[in-house]
């Protein structure tokens, strides 16, 4: 088992492909926007020929107003009956999760759901000044999770986390990383907006609204719909429409970057021509 990361548009799915079709392994796509049946053109995700060669886990696993978190992925990963993988996607985050762990959550009822809510960043300062210097006033998924521990222990969420260690999912794993210069990102990025175009990302997205009536789902806020439903609105022209996807997924990808330098620290990066090769020779 190893894991291939990079930022979104460097290659990694066509790699990891070529790799697990080589060592005759399976692929856990760690893509946040995979994992949703019915976004085949948004989230760029592998065709349908790909995904019957080589068997994919973590792609069409749920549909968009299904409930989804790191958990799932933890979740799916624990399913999987050996470990002949490839970890591949831009979602980074999880990867660090599952690496560092996740400690056990305490039982939420659905009304402390509702209440936790509620709370905002200077509530949670109050409760716990430690644990709000951690996270930004703007992180509301933090602040919603932290009321909940509260409300559901009466302990200040650092406390609890104190007294629940996070336990390793995937200790020790090798990490590979797609080395791209920024300049050949943005021309890479642009290529696979253009295609994504012409396959048919704005019926996609009419098809998605149409169907789930709730822009405020996660999945529709994702970088390649929020965009297309703002220019139902109005917002852009086409031409304005693909500029914003580019310039935005632009962002994102530096974002990636930025945080696979600084969370990754044992790891190998290399341009995409080598790691092939790199690979091969450390498997």
């Amino acid at each position: 088992m190893f894991a291939l990361i990079g930022p979104t548009a460097s290659g990694k799915s066509d790699l990891a492909l070529k790799l697990a079709k080589k060592l005759n392994y399976e692929i856990l796509s760690l893509d946040s926007l995979s994992i949703y049946k019915e976004i085949d053109i948004a989230s760029a995700k592998p065709s349908k020929q790909d995904l019957a060669q080589v068997k994919h886990y973590g792609v069409n696993e749920i549909y968009p107003n299904e409930k989804f978190d790191v958990m799932k992925f933890i979740e799916i990963y624990k399913k999987i009956p050996h470990k002949n993988i490839i970890i591949v996607g831009g979602t980074s985050f999880y990867l660090k999760a599952m690496i560092d762990g996740i400690s056990q959550m305490p039982t939420i009822s659905k009304e402390i759901k509702k209440e936790a809510k509620k709370f905002t960043y200077e509530d949670i300062k109050k409760i716990d000044p430690i644990f709000a210097s951690k996270i930004s006033k703007n992180d509301t998924y933090r602040i919603s999770k932290a009321a909940e521990i509260f409300l559901a222990t009466k302990t200040p969420p650092s406390e609890y986390f104190k007294k629940h260690p996070p336990i390793p999912i995937i200790p020790n794993i090798p990490i590979f990383e797609i080395q791209i210069d920024r300049n050949h990102l943005k021309e890479k990025i642009k290529k696979r907006t253009k295609k994504m175009f012409e396959m048919g990302l704005i019926d996609e997205v009419a098809y998605l609204e149409k169907k789930y009536k709730d822009r405020r789902l996660p999945a529709l806020k994702a970088i390649g719909i929020k965009e297309v439903l703002d220019y139902f609105n109005g917002i852009y022209n086409k031409n304005e429409l693909f500029e914003k996807i580019v310039t935005n997924t632009s962002r994102l990808a530096k974002r990636q970057q930025t945080f696979n330098k600084t969370q990754f620290k044992n790891k190998i990066s290399a341009p995409i021509d080598k790691l092939y090769e790199i690979i091969l020779k450390k498997i």
